[in-house]
Parts: structure tokens; sequence; C-alpha cells
């Protein structure tokens, strides 16, 4: 085996700690000057599986549970994410009081532990929550055999759980672990939703690939969306020295009972989507609209072409589908552009 690698890491290793001076951030740079506080992403993964298995032992535990050992099992898993948890925290708060000057380790690790204190006494109103979003699913679902089906198999419900565990964390100050948690979510999804949205209850996500909810959202109950939907901010406002501004309402409202379909974006932190409104797929909206209101786009009109080879008879065609009128009715919710308000 030749070792002729060898000699260049004497010359490798120091560019490579030369390079984290870059990142103001990292706790590793300056040759460690700063102390290595760092938290773990898998191990802030491991504690979304650990409280996931506590809330739905039935559904997300790995292993059987015994006869009359479910309680010992929870238990087990709460003490183990709890630990861990405060860990994890503690770093992070340790991190960043560094980068404003000076830690108290110690300091951080108590503020770590009342934390993870809170957000364990709000796991029964988490749970509580959640069975609202299960049966939400389930009847928003023809597809829906079950309830556990929902909890087992339906990447909405898990993304939603996740943000419900991260959203406390976030409204308790914790830097980073609730937005590793909600990254973490969105890696198996392709749901992403910040830890800062905050959702009401009966929460249901159709499909849910490639739906976007900003930090600043605010969703009300029985909100039901399809796949593709964003909920995002209409622009970026940046101060005197070019910066971002940030922690200003950037995202949109969605009041109780809205169902908006496949595709659409909503945009703005003044866009509000009134009470009871369907918004159709792929509709662009960027202003608020009143409660119990549609919005859905144009029927598109459909250009037919004969592909018949050489020498066959061709078959007659038409410019758009039969049935297609000069004015093409409206589209019931779910496609069409540009947008239509009705």
């Amino acid at each position: 085996m030749t070792t002729d690698w060898k000699p260049a890491l004497s010359d490798l290793v120091p560019r490579l700690v030369e390079g984290l001076s870059k990142c103001g951030d990292c706790p590793a740079a300056e040759g460690g000057a700063k102390g290595l506080c760092l938290w773990s992403q898998q191990a802030v993964h491991n504690v979304v599986r650990a409280l996931m298995a506590a809330l739905f032992p039935g559904c997300h535990e790995t292993q059987p549970v015994a006869p009359g050992g479910l309680e010992h099992r929870i238990r087990e898993r709460l003490a183990s994410a709890a630990e861990e948890l405060s860990r994890q925290i503690a770093r992070a708060f340790e991190h960043e009081a560094r980068r404003g000057g000076s830690a108290d380790t110690e300091a951080c690790a108590r503020r770590a532990g009342a934390v993870v204190g809170r957000l364990l006494d709000a796991l029964p109103e988490i749970q509580r929550l959640l069975h609202l979003d299960i049966e939400a699913g389930y009847e928003g679902d023809p597809a829906a055999r079950s309830t556990m089906e929902v909890v087992l198999s339906y990447p909405g419900f898990f993304a939603i759980a996740v943000h419900r565990i991260a959203h406390i964390l976030y409204n308790e100050g914790v830097p980073l672990i609730p937005r590793v948690m909600a990254e973490y979510a969105h890696s198996l999804t392709g749901i992403d939703i910040h830890p800062g949205a905050r959702i009401g209850p009966a929460f249901f996500i159709d499909h849910g690939t490639g739906v976007v909810i900003g930090e600043t959202a605010v969703i009300g109950a029985g909100v039901k969306l399809y796949q593709g939907v964003t909920l995002g901010a209409l622009s970026f406002p940046k101060d005197e020295q070019g910066r971002l501004v940030k922690g200003i309402k950037r995202h949109p409202n969605v009041d109780d009972g809205v169902v908006i379909y496949a595709g659409a974006t909503i945009l703005g932190g003044d866009t509000t989507i009134g009470r009871g409104s369907v918004i159709g797929g792929n509709v662009w909206l960027t202003h608020s609209v009143p409660p119990y209101s549609k919005v859905y786009n144009r029927q598109p009109r459909h250009v037919i072409k004969n592909t018949a080879g050489p020498g066959a008879k061709a078959a007659p065609c038409a410019e758009r589908a039969p049935g297609v009128q000069d004015t093409a009715p409206a589209a019931p919710p779910g496609g069409g552009q540009p947008a239509r308000r009705r």
C-alpha cells in the first residue's frame, strides 16, 4: 500500500485550519482558541426520533413493547432524549454566548435544563394537537384507511409533529437546534417548515413534497395544503449597510378553514387569506382576499396537433380540446395561470 499521501498532510492540515478563520461563527476557528463548543446534528436527529417514539410508541418505537412495559419504555425514551437535548442546547447557548464575548458554562447548562423541562411539560399538549392533525389527515384524505396509516406513513404528519416540538424550542430562544430539527424533517419529507411558523390545530398537508412555510407565517385551525404550496416572503428589505433586515413580518396569514391547492404561491407579510377561502392550484397571490373567497385561474386553451406518420390517414384535429369554448369557463380549484379572483 502506498503512503505517498502522508507527507502532504503536514501542509494540508494547517491550510484547512486557516480556512476555518473565514467562518467567524465556527467554534473551532482561531486554532481552537474559541474552544470546541459543538453540538451534534446526529444527536439532535436521535432526540427527534426518541420524542416521536415517546409520543406515539405504537407507530414510532423501534422495538416491541413488552406487555405492561409501556410506561417504562416511554420513561426510558424521555429520559434519554432529555439528557441528550439538555447537553446539545447547553452547547448551543454557550456558543451563542461566546460570540458575544464570554460564556458561563454552568449558567448555560442550567438554562438548557430549564428549557428541556418546559418542553417535557408541553408534550401532553403537543400530543393533543397532533391527534387533531391525525384526524384532519384521516378525514381529509379519502385514500386514508386508518388513523394509524396517517401516523405511520404520511410525510405531512411527520413534518408537523417535528415542527410542533421545534416550535417550543424556537419560542424559548434556543439557537440552531430548532432549525436542525426542522431541516431533519425537511430532508425526510420534502416539506420545509421554519420552526418559527405559528400553526393551529387540525393542520393537514396532503402529499406534501415542495411545501414551504416561512418563519413568520401564521396558520389558523383546520387548514389544508396540497403539495408545492409556498407561504413565502414577497421582498427582503435592507438596512443602510445593504444587509437584510431580520425579525420583521415577511410571510402571510392563513385564517381558519382555508384550503390551498397544489402549486399555489402566497407571498407577503401583509397578505391575509380570509377564513374559509379556497385558493386554486398554481395561483400567485401577493394581496389579501376576504373570507370565503375562491381564487383560481382561467382554464387554459389546449392545442392538439396531429402526429400521424407519413402515408397515414390524418385524423381530424382541433386547435383546442372538444367542448372548450372561445370564452373558456372558469376552472375549478386546481390549475391554470394567471391568477383570477372571484
